[in-house]
């Protein structure tokens, strides 16, 4: 059901077509793969993203999905150095609290055991700080958007009561963050395109 990495590996390195040294231990070299302006991502690092991304979508590896899944991960670390270039010109942060409860919300959204997660991550020899990376990455991002474009959102009456009427289960309140969070999103998004233009990226 879930990925393993020893039934995996060889079919994501012949895709790649990056030449690893495999040691005792399911080492490999962390060749770099990809330059983003100044920072690195090695294969290493789109190796364990691969995985992760795998599991936590419920996604056997194989020949057919492979190549594009290691395209949209290689996609996805770039997106994230580029947006890390403006959450530390901001110096936004988290504290820890904040990233326990952040967690704990992304496995009941989700639905997902976190005791079973962590257990498939030290199977696959993921380093958990994988994980927590990409969970803290998402939320200073969506506190960097807020603090920038939260004071500039508005809701109508007229797009809360269209938006209940399509949704009845959903309360006032719930439409109103409903319609600020696609807001934020699209500023988000705009953000992002525009800060992926400037940026330099360069494949090794």
């Amino acid at each position: 059901m879930f990925i393993n990495i020893y039934k995996s590996l060889l079919v994501i390195l012949f895709i790649l077509l990056i030449p690893y040294s495999i040691i005792a231990g399911d080492k490999i070299e962390h060749k770099i793969a990809v330059l983003v302006n100044e920072d690195i991502i090695t294969s290493y690092d789109i190796i364990q993203r691969l995985k992760l991304t795998a599991i936590i979508q419920d996604m056997n590896l194989n020949a057919q999905n492979t190549q594009l899944m290691v395209n949209n991960v290689v996609d996805e670390l770039i997106r994230e150095k580029v947006k890390l270039i403006k959450i530390n010109e901001y110096e936004i942060k988290a504290e820890d609290d904040e990233y326990r409860q952040f967690e704990e919300n992304y496995f009941k959204r989700n639905k997902i055991n976190q005791g079973k997660m962590l257990s498939l991550l030290e199977e696959n020899k993921i380093n958990y700080q994988e994980f927590k990376e990409l969970l803290y990455n998402e939320l200073v991002w969506n506190k960097l958007i807020n603090g920038l474009f939260y004071r500039y959102t508005s809701v109508s009456d007229l797009e809360i009561s269209e938006l209940v009427g399509k949704n009845p289960g959903l309360s006032s309140k719930q439409a109103e963050n409903l319609v600020i969070q696609r807001q934020l999103d699209l500023q988000s998004s705009k953000l992002l395109r525009d800060m992926m233009n400037e940026a330099t990226v360069e494949y090794k």
